[in-house]
C-alpha cells in the first residue's frame, strides 16, 4: 500500500504517471521537473530500463518522495517498461495512469485538459512535434473515415468533433488510462520489446468496447523523425522507416503478429507487400527485405527473440 498521498485529493482518483527511460538521463531530468510541478499527479513511477549512463544512481539519489524507480537487471524496451509500469501503479493504487517515455513532455495545461473527460477509458493529447509545436504532429495518423495519413496540426483540430478524434489516440504518449481498463484487458505484451506494442494495446482496448478518444486542445510535444510515415506507391500510401535495424525487426514482427489477430490474412499480405514494395522501389535495400521476412516468420511462430541480435 502507498504512503499518504502528498497531493490533494482528485475527484478522479489517485492519479500516478508511469515513465519508462533509458539512457537518456539529461532527458529525464527535464521532464520530471514538469510532472512534479502538476499538483494533481500523487505519484511518478520511473521504471529505469538497465540504463548505462548513471540514471539509476541519479534516481536514487534524487531525495523527492513523490518520484519512485526502479531500475531493470536487463533492458526489457519500452513494452517491458511499461507492462512493469502500469503493473506497479496499480500495486500504488492508481486509478488514473498517465503513462509516457523520457523524451516527452506535456505542455502547459495538457493534463487538466484530459482530466475534463469523465466518459473515456483510454485518451491523450495531440503529440505534436517538438521541432515545430504549433503547426506539426509528431507521429502522422489517419483520421477516422479516412483514407489519407495527416501530418498537420490543423487537419486534426478541423475533424474535431467535440474537441476530440474519437477512437484514435497515440498510446505511452501523455495518454491517461483508467484502473478498470487495465485490470479487464491486462498490460502490454512485454515481449514485444518495441514498436508495435502501442498498437497491439490499443486494438487490444478497442476490441474490449473501450471508449477512446485524442482530446485535441491537450498538447504533448515529442522529438519528431522525417522518417514516420514516408510516402510511397506514388504518394497513395506511407510506410513508417526507420534507419535502426531493432527497431525494423521489431516493427516487422509485431506488426505481423497484430494484424493476423485484430485485422486477418488480408491485412497481413498487404503490410508485406508494402514492405516489399518499400525496400525493393521506394528506398532500395534488398538486405532490409530479408530481415522483414526473418522477423515476420518470428512473429508467426511465436517467436519474440530475435531482436536481442541487434541490442547494443
Amino acid at each position: 500500500m502507498p504512503d499518504a498521498s502528498p497531493t490533494p485529493a482528485d475527484p478522479r482518483g489517485r492519479i500516478v504517471a508511469v515513465v519508462v527511460t533509458f539512457d537518456r538521463l539529461a532527458l529525464l531530468q527535464r521532464l520530471l521537473p514538469v510532472l512534479l510541478a502538476e499538483p494533481r499527479v500523487a505519484e511518478v513511477l520511473v521504471v529505469d530500463n538497465a540504463s548505462t549512463d548513471g540514471t539509476g544512481a541519479w534516481l536514487a539519489g534524487l531525495g523527492e518522495p513523490r518520484v519512485l524507480s526502479r531500475t531493470s537487471a536487463e533492458n526489457t524496451g519500452g513494452a517491458g517498461g511499461f507492462h512493469d509500469g502500469m503493473a506497479w501503479a496499480l500495486e500504488r493504487d492508481a486509478d488514473l495512469i498517465w503513462l509516457m517515455d523520457d523524451d516527452a513532455v506535456p505542455l502547459p495545461g495538457c493534463l487538466d485538459l484530459l482530466l475534463e473527460r469523465d466518459d473515456l477509458d483510454f485518451w491523450g493529447p495531440a503529440v505534436v512535434a517538438e521541432q515545430d509545436p504549433q503547426r506539426r504532429l509528431c507521429f502522422p495518423i489517419r483520421l477516422p473515415g479516412r483514407t489519407r495519413v495527416v501530418h498537420d496540426l490543423a487537419d486534426v483540430e478541423a475533424a474535431a468533433v467535440d474537441g476530440l478524434i474519437p477512437g484514435v489516440v497515440i498510446p505511452f504518449n501523455g495518454v491517461l488510462v483508467t484502473r478498470d481498463l487495465v485490470e479487464r484487458i491486462g498490460f502490454p505484451r512485454a515481449e514485444f520489446f518495441i514498436w508495435g506494442d502501442d498498437v497491439e494495446y490499443l486494438w487490444r482496448a478497442e476490441r474490449a468496447g473501450a471508449r477512446i478518444a485524442t482530446v485535441v486542445a491537450a498538447r504533448f510535444s515529442n522529438p519528431a523523425t522525417d522518417d514516420l510515415g514516408t510516402p510511397m506507391m506514388f504518394g497513395r500510401t506511407t510506410y513508417n522507416h526507420t534507419p535502426s535495424e531493432l527497431k525494423h525487426y521489431c516493427m516487422a514482427r509485431n506488426n505481423t503478429v497484430n494484424l493476423r489477430t485484430y485485422r486477418g490474412a488480408v491485412f497481413v499480405l498487404a503490410f508485406w507487400v508494402k514492405t516489399l514494395w518499400f525496400y525493393a522501389f521506394t528506398r532500395p535495400r534488398p538486405a532490409r527485405i530479408a530481415t522483414s521476412a526473418r522477423a515476420a516468420l518470428a512473429g508467426l511462430r511465436g517467436d519474440f527473440t530475435g531482436h536481442r541480435r541487434y541490442l547494443r
